[in-house]
């Protein structure tokens, strides 16, 4: 059961990329893109949805692109999927093509959804409806 949207993948291996590749200056769109073998259109607004959210710094002009807005150890995954989740909807995006998607960034969100659902299997009804009784018994006496 996937429990991420499809931009969230493609958001943490832009955030991913950036980090390695924008040493001296800016990361282009047009390059994330093309090693990430995907239509400029589907990148630009989960870029922009990370610029609004303070993760990445936009820089216009044939020298501008992407870098990092804060130091990389202060951004975690959880803060790249909600701002990922505000972008333009992507559906129908192929995410094969790209060996950092593949083979770092899924295998990891994997275990994080894998981990998730095992806390979910642990929730019943019958706790959930223990609790809610427990609530409403303390409502009602107070």
């Amino acid at each position: 059961m996937p429990l991420l949207p499809r931009k969230g993948p493609l958001a943490i291996a832009a955030v991913i990329d950036i980090a390695l590749n924008a040493r001296s200056r800016p990361v282009a769109a047009k390059s994330l893109a093309t090693r990430h073998r995907l239509p400029p259109r589907h990148l630009e607004p989960v870029l922009q949805a990370l610029v609004r959210h303070g993760i990445l710094k936009g820089t216009r002009g044939p020298r501008g692109g992407y870098e990092l807005a804060r130091e990389q150890r202060r951004i975690t995954a959880d803060d790249i999927l909600r701002a990922a989740g505000t972008a333009d909807d992507i559906n129908g995006m192929p995410l094969t093509g790209s060996a950092l998607i593949s083979k770092v960034v899924m295998p990891a969100l994997g275990q994080a959804e894998h981990a998730f659902a095992a806390a979910l299997a642990r929730i019943n009804v019958e706790d959930l409806a223990h609790s809610a009784a427990a609530l409403r018994k303390s409502s009602s006496e107070g």
